[in-house]
């Protein structure tokens, strides 16, 4: 396992980051893990080197956190732990979800109490609501790490506007700033790259990804060429947010095939595939058994070629529309730049 720096703040975060959203059953049979097996993926990802892990307040109820709690007992310290706020289940009280300031404090301090610690090193806001005042959202966040009990604090599942304009506030006022950014990125999900990739990038974000084989899809289990002998296929499906296309089959052929050609298996492909895109982006895995979590950990021993990584872009890229369809414009880029691009370096 090698580190990387979090955004801008010199914290060494392990390349790959452990999701704990299936540490406990919960949800239903079959959805999580178990206590025990919970357990084993935690030992097995530190034994790996590993030390960025990722829960929240609504992942199994609360007991992702509450395991994760007992399960870091006298290691708390080698662990960079990420939670997030923002959203609950029904409950009838209208303030239990939310970005603004009351919601936020009253799940930091449960999510503390079920962790078992007095501090959170990564703070995520879970999901923007369009109610909350951006400056009532930094100003908080701003507010709970001046009391100590989170380090830095990240944003998952906003549009890039709403980021830049967050950060940009929180530069302007001194206040805490998002050092990272949570969203889905795989071969089968691309659209990021057309607005927040490059954000990211500019603000200089860390971005951990989650859904980083599409729910299951790029390993191959949902290929439409298998419903009929695949009896799991209707049930498993679902359960998953994500559905079958022509597009998203040819991209698991052709990860199919690479897997078969480096001697690998489809996860890890696709695993290797978001670590090589940039040096900035963390794939989160998820993963309900030991074996699955081992299987996505040996992607680290994987090393997709060129031909390879190319093969994959051929098949899996997007339409990035305007105004990035826009600036590749012959006309455009001759005029933007006097029709001397090819000759300024930048």
């Amino acid at each position: 396992m090698k580190y990387k720096i979090l955004g801008r703040t010199g914290v060494r975060i392990s390349e790959l980051c452990l999701g704990a959203m299936t540490f406990g059953e919960d949800w239903g049979a079959g959805i999580g893990a178990s206590k025990e097996e919970s357990r084993k993926m935690f030992d097995a990802f530190l034994k790996a080197g590993g030390n960025f892990i990722d829960t929240a307040n609504l992942y199994t109820h609360g007991t992702s956190e509450s395991f994760l709690g007992d399960f870091m007992q006298g290691q708390r310290e080698r662990i960079v732990l990420a939670t997030k706020y923002t959203n609950s289940f029904p409950t009838g009280d209208p303030n239990s979800s939310g970005n603004h300031r009351k919601n936020l404090v009253q799940s930091l301090d449960a999510s503390l109490k079920r962790l078992k610690t007095d501090y959170i090193d990564l703070y995520w806001v879970h999901a923007w609501d369009f109610m909350s005042s951006t400056e009532e959202v930094m100003r908080a966040l701003d507010a709970a790490v001046r009391s100590g009990k989170v380090l830095y604090v990240g944003i998952s599942d906003a549009p890039a506007w709403v980021v830049a304009k967050a950060n940009t506030i929180a530069e302007l006022r001194g206040w805490a700033p998002f050092v990272g950014l949570q969203i889905e990125y795989s071969l089968a999900e691309r659209t990021c790259e057309r607005e927040l990739l490059p954000m990211a990038k500019d603000f200089d974000l860390t971005v951990a990804a989650w859904g980083p084989l599409n729910g299951g899809t790029l390993t191959g289990k949902y290929l439409q060429s298998n419903v009929e002998t695949d009896a799991r296929y209707t049930a498993d499906l679902v359960k998953s947010m994500h559905r079958p296309s022509e597009r998203k089959d040819n991209i698991v052929r052709e990860v199919l095939r690479i897997a078969k050609e480096v001697g690998c298996t489809p996860s890890q492909v696709a695993i290797s595939w978001l670590r090589q895109t940039s040096s900035n982006i963390v794939p989160i895995l998820g993963a309900k058994r030991l074996s699955q979590l081992e299987d996505n950990l040996a992607s680290l021993d994987v090393k997709l070629s060129e031909t390879h990584m190319n093969s994959l872009q051929a098949v899996s890229s997007i339409e990035m529309g305007f105004p990035h369809d826009f600036f590749d414009n012959d006309m455009a880029r001759m005029v933007i730049y006097a029709g001397m691009r090819d000759l300024i370096e930048v």
